[in-house]
């Protein structure tokens, strides 16, 4: 019953849904950078979504909480200090992240789930847009169930060639997890010059979750020990609030810096440098784990996630010749991550480090005419990794080989590829997108050091070339109705995680390497429907998508075994394998409606399925989320606005669970996930344009939750003030 309501008054949020005009009943002009270039949305085949209310954007926890809170995106936990989104059923390295135009997604980003997400600064984002769909023709591989495209603040010019000061400082207090972060951007400028600095400091404590459990569960996510060392013993302690997730807290900095220099009207050159770094993140999830009434881990934990951008962009407009546009985007990120463990009441503990530097350069040309524009591109990326471990005796301070977690010697990874799109007007009403895209992905990995695991084999080397695809059609009614039906392809070639990895993804469970895996692929057919109305507003979205050679990890025989002992343990051996063929489906409903003066009730709602067949048997695919979404009613205007909203998420059964992949059964009840919905309120008001305060509730009942496949539970009852001085 509670579901055929959500349906009745499914509704979308007004921050994301780019065709909701409340005031005319054609097609609002909204422009969006799903294709690189401004181009309106209306224009597009495929669902976007997009975020730039600087309220649900620079007023959250991280940047996986914006998706989380708009409704619209499933996110997955770990630890608080992360974030994983899945879009259509796709999940970590099958979604593409982008900042300023620069992809994320490395040679290392994993199967399972990514927390990279944080490591982009939420408050000094000025928007995010959500694609979904296949979108390898304009963004090439991993693009398979969408891509979150997110838009630092660009620095901001003056009208003189008097030089300008303007500045924000924002501070967020939120109990849940003592929360305190400050932030702080200048912009300098005059007209031909455009400084930008920015810089947030978080201090995230132990996070707190809800207090009100479902009686059939009672103890579900309680805390009730953690380990500490004293006098050089592990010592179990026992939690005096089982509610508060001991040693789930963290520290993250972050620093952006950026050079604008615009020559004349035509030309812009623009230095951007990111640098971020989140301290040591425990773990949270291993370090619950017990076998035999003990923990198992007496440390686990992420030392510094680091990631160093700097790049270089240059935009032209109006050239003489084909094209008219030019945009050129120079770059070289450099990522380092590690992971650190060691096993309750022993002595070893091991360290594991990633090193990974990526050039990349994008050169994208545009072509105006009369009835559309043709978009030709060429892309170059390449990833050079460096993966390094030991082991040290705490307390003699002896040092031990231990497996790397990648291969150990020389190892890259090249991304390449020539593309073209194509927006074209079929008349007064008729739209139609077209794309193509030639893709080469070369990676040659060495494994210098086989004797630990009896590699079977020194090297894996890949060249794998793909065509990916588009093709779809928008009708634009003037009475306010819209309709698209569109084809695209996606392609994934298998990265240094896939194919090198060696690791244990829970005690007694080893992932080995699979140096035979192929490229994945994916087939979407999608039909978007919407009305934009004076009163009401609707959208729905239906999509199907075909998904051949899928990796799935499952049994696997090492050297003719299916058990070694790794780390110790006798563990069972599993390697990712391209033996599914897989199928997801789902839809996506969303309204919006005016009931008074300034009043809307807004929402939406996301069904996700996904099934895989390995030849014998037909089973669930990992990374499904439950029935989730956000219904919501708000009033207010630009001086004030309140916001009374849930958030809703469906059972996940513990037989839709995929028991050999990512799905994180064991963080589960025994039946699955359970149901949940929380109250919030959120309110913003601003005196003046120089400030702006906050105050909001978060699970106003103290519902105890948690996001299905997560290992840690959501915060409880969270009060959230903040507040944002202009000078």
């Amino acid at each position: 019953m509670r579901n055929f309501l959500v349906l009745f008054l499914i509704i979308n949020n007004s921050h994301l849904h780019a065709q909701i005009d409340t005031t005319k009943k054609a097609l609002p002009d909204v422009v969006v950078f799903a294709n690189k270039f401004p181009t309106l949305s209306k224009n597009i085949v495929q669902k976007v979504d997009f975020i730039t209310d600087k309220n649900a954007i620079n007023q959250q926890a991280n940047t996986g909480d914006i998706l989380t809170q708009s409704g619209q995106v499933f996110v997955q936990k770990s630890q608080s200090g992360g974030g994983s989104p899945v879009i259509r059923g796709f999940e970590a390295s099958r979604v593409l992240l982008m900042v300023d135009g620069v992809r994320l997604n490395n040679a290392i980003f994993r199967g399972g789930h990514l927390q990279n997400i944080i490591t982009i600064d939420n408050m000094i984002l000025e928007r995010v847009e959500v694609i979904y769909g296949p979108s390898s023709t304009l963004y090439g591989s991993d693009a398979l169930g969408g891509v979150v495209n997110m838009f630092t603040k660009k620095p901001k010019f003056s009208d003189s060639a008097n030089w300008k000061v303007s500045a924000n400082l924002i501070q967020r207090y939120a109990s849940g997890q003592n929360e305190n972060r400050t932030h702080l951007d200048v912009n300098i400028a005059n007209n031909k010059w455009a400084y930008l600095t920015s810089f947030t400091y978080g201090s995230f404590g132990d996070m707190r979750q809800g207090a009100n459990r479902s009686s059939a569960y009672p103890d579900f996510g309680k805390r009730s020990f953690y380990v500490v060392r004293e006098g050089g013993v592990d010592v179990v302690k026992v939690n005096k609030d089982v509610n508060v997730q001991k040693l789930s807290g963290y520290d993250q900095t972050d620093l952006l810096q950026k050079i604008l220099f615009k020559p004349n009207e035509n030309a812009e050159h623009l230095l951007n440098i990111q640098i971020s770094n989140s301290f040591d993140i425990n773990r949270y999830d291993r370090l619950t784990e017990i076998s035999k009434g003990l923990p198992v881990y007496g440390e686990w934990y992420y030392g510094p996630q680091i990631r160093n951008l700097i790049s270089y962009k240059y935009v032209a407009t109006k050239l003489p010749g084909y094209f008219s546009d030019l945009m050129i985007t120079s770059s070289f990120q450099n990522i380092e991550e590690s992971r650190i463990t060691r096993k309750f009441n022993t002595p070893s503990k091991d360290f594991r480090f990633e090193r990974v530097n990526v050039l990349g350069v994008n050169a994208d040309l545009l072509h105006r005419q009369a009835n559309g524009e043709i978009h030709f591109g060429v892309e170059s990326y390449t990833n050079f990794v460096k993966s390094t471990a030991r082991r040290v005796n705490i307390e003699t301070n002896a040092l031990s080989k231990i497996t790397t977690r990648y291969s150990d010697g020389p190892t890259s990874m090249s991304y390449n590829a020539l593309y073209l799109q194509q927006i074209k007007s079929l008349g007064k009403n008729w739209v139609l997108n077209d794309g193509i895209r030639l893709n080469l992905v070369q990676l040659d990995a060495s494994f210098a050091d086989t004797s630990l695991m009896h590699f079977p084999f020194t090297k894996a080397i890949q060249n794998n070339i793909a065509v990916t695809g588009n093709l779809g059609i928008a009708y634009n009614g003037e009475n306010g109705y819209r309709a698209t039906a569109g084809l695209s392809s996606g392609f994934r070639a298998p990265n240094i995680d896939d194919l090198t990895k060696v690791f244990d993804t829970r005690t007694g469970y080893v992932v080995v390497p699979n140096k035979d895996l192929k490229p994945e692929y994916t087939y979407n057919a999608e039909i978007n429907i919407s009305h934009t109305g004076n009163i009401a507003s609707w959208g729905a979205s239906i999509f199907y998508t075909w998904f051949n050679n899928a990796s799935v990890v499952s049994k696997y025989n090492w050297n003719g075994q299916d058990n070694i002992l790794y780390q110790n343990v006798l563990s069972a051996v599993y390697a990712p394998q391209n033996q599914a063929s897989a199928k997801l489906y789902g839809f996506n409903l969303n309204g919006k409606i005016k009931l008074f003066y300034n009043a809307f009730l807004q929402g939406t709602y996301t069904y996700t399925k996904g099934t895989y067949y390995n030849g014998t048997t037909t089973m669930p695919l990992d990374h499904i989320p439950p029935a989730y979404g956000r219904v919501g009613l708000k009033k207010g205007n630009d001086q004030f606005n309140v916001e009374g909203f849930v958030l809703f998420n469906g059972w996940k059964r513990i037989r839709d669970y995929n028991l050999n992949g990512e799905d994180n059964e064991l963080y589960a009840t025994p039946d699955g996930m359970p149901s949940w919905m929380t109250v919030n309120l959120s309110s913003y008001y601003h005196p003046s344009k120089k400030l702006s305060l906050g105050f909001q509730i978060e699970n106003i009942a103290d519902k105890n939750y948690r996001y299905f496949a997560s290992g840690i539970s959501a915060v409880g009852r969270n009060f959230i003030l903040s507040c944002r001085l202009s000078f």
